[in-house]
């Protein structure tokens, strides 16, 4: 049983060694606002993504922008190559829904109306394009 573990934690840490991930916990932003920007980045190569956030008028952009930058930073740092503009893509970007600030708002005869402050979790997984072809 110990044997099996063993080689299973070894192969994700194999996979991992090729995997570029950036995350962003605790994001003050509704989830359903933050998938606006990343579904218009999903699937696209990484400096075309920079490019469609940078000219995007909405918050959540720069916090993806800066985000996708962090991708960036971690796949030279793990791989050693300098980013080139062909060669990286958006594999995958998950708007997760985190914790909710629970207020209350006043309401007409002495009632209170709950207002939820909605916060969410982003990550984002890059990979190469040669990868693409062979996975």
């Amino acid at each position: 049983m110990a044997r099996r573990k063993e080689l299973a934690a070894n192969a994700r840490k194999e996979a991992m060694k090729t995997t570029y991930i950036a995350r962003l916990n605790q994001v003050p932003t509704s989830p359903r606002k933050m998938r606006l920007c990343a579904d218009l980045i999903r699937g696209k190569e990484a400096f075309q993504a920079l490019n469609i956030l940078r000219f995007t008028n909405k918050e959540a952009a720069g916090r993806l922008e800066k985000l996708l930058r962090s991708a960036i930073a971690n796949y030279e740092k793990k791989s050693g190559n300098p980013a080139q503009v062909d060669t990286l893509y958006i594999q995958s970007i998950m708007v997760d829904s985190a914790t909710m600030l629970k207020r209350i708002s006043a309401a007409p005869q002495g009632r209170a109306h709950r207002v939820r402050k909605r916060s969410n979790h982003v990550t984002l997984v890059l990979n190469t394009v040669d990868q693409k072809t062979t996975a």
